[in-house]
């Protein structure tokens, strides 16, 4: 199985490349005042407006850092009705691919309060790498909000 590779602060996160629409360099974001912790803003993505979260911003609490290697990852995000809509991520150091056996992935003790979104891990070398369920990285508030705005994008 395929990975796109990213960081979040010291530590190196996954997410399976089947969810990813396209990895675009870091563009100019409308921002949304008073959104939810995470939500930076709307990106046009071929003339839609997506939603857009900071991935860092979400885990750690502080904005991605605009590196030369910071992305925007434009997600395929499952909806209530069946469908997918576009989900932009902004994230650290997206610079490369990994092929992993998901079998390679275990669980890791969840704790309560630990974020639904951090799947499975891994080892890779001396480092441990994570899972990122980008189905899971929306509060069902965030979630029924931002894609309901999406979809009326869409028509």
């Amino acid at each position: 199985m395929l990975f796109l590779a990213f960081s979040m602060g010291p530590d190196r996160y996954l997410i399976d490349v089947h969810q990813i629409e396209e990895v675009l360099p870091y563009i100019d974001v409308k921002v949304l005042p008073g959104a939810p912790t995470g939500v930076v803003g709307l990106v046009s993505y071929n003339g839609i407006p997506i939603p857009l979260i900071d991935v860092t911003l979400l885990a750690l609490g502080r904005p991605s850092e605009r590196l030369l290697s910071t992305r925007i990852v434009v997600t395929r995000y499952p909806a209530h009705d069946g469908e997918q809509r576009l989900l932009g991520l902004i994230a650290e150091r997206v610079t490369d691919t990994l092929e992993r056996d998901p079998t390679d992935f275990a669980p890791f003790g969840l704790e309560p309060g630990t974020p639904p979104y951090l799947g499975p891990v891994a080892s890779d070398g001396s480092e441990i790498i994570q899972w990122v369920k980008v189905e899971a990285l929306l509060s069902e508030e965030i979630r029924t909000s931002l894609l309901r705005q999406a979809a009326i994008g869409d028509q």
